[in-house]
């Protein structure tokens, strides 16, 4: 069964940094993509950045780029993300997530991945 635990999230001023894991359980092909997704209050969930984890391949919301790394470490089954310079507009709660079907990334939509964390929360405050 696949679980997903995310941590790393906490409260930090504008122009901070902080590193979100996941950890991955319940299989072991690489084949898959996996991302990281965000909430605020009262929006809709919305995709930050997502990896194929056999080749490594990123994509990245445009409001993201330049400042948060997605990364992968194969051997411990853990995703990343870096986040600098944080914004206020930046708070969420933060979600790990994998696409059930084997292949590359193809979209940061939401709807297309099919196992879910429990998410971390991240508070930036100007």
């Amino acid at each position: 069964q696949v679980q997903l635990v995310e941590s790393g999230g906490g409260s930090v001023q504008a122009g901070g940094s902080l590193r979100l894991s996941c950890a991955a359980s319940g299989y072991s092909d690489s084949g898959y993509c996996m991302g990281w997704f965000r909430q605020a209050p009262g929006k809709e969930r919305e995709g930050v950045a997502v990896i194929y984890i056999r080749s490594g391949n990123t994509y990245y919301a445009d409001s993201v780029k330049g400042r948060f790394t997605i990364s992968r470490d194969n051997a411990e089954n853990t995703l990343f993300v870096q986040m600098n310079s944080l914004k206020p507009e930046d708070t969420a709660m933060y979600y790990c997530a994998r696409r059930s079907r084997f292949g590359p990334c193809y979209t940061l939509n939401p709807r297309e991945f099919d196992y879910w964390g429990l998410g971390t929360q991240v508070t930036v405050s100007s």
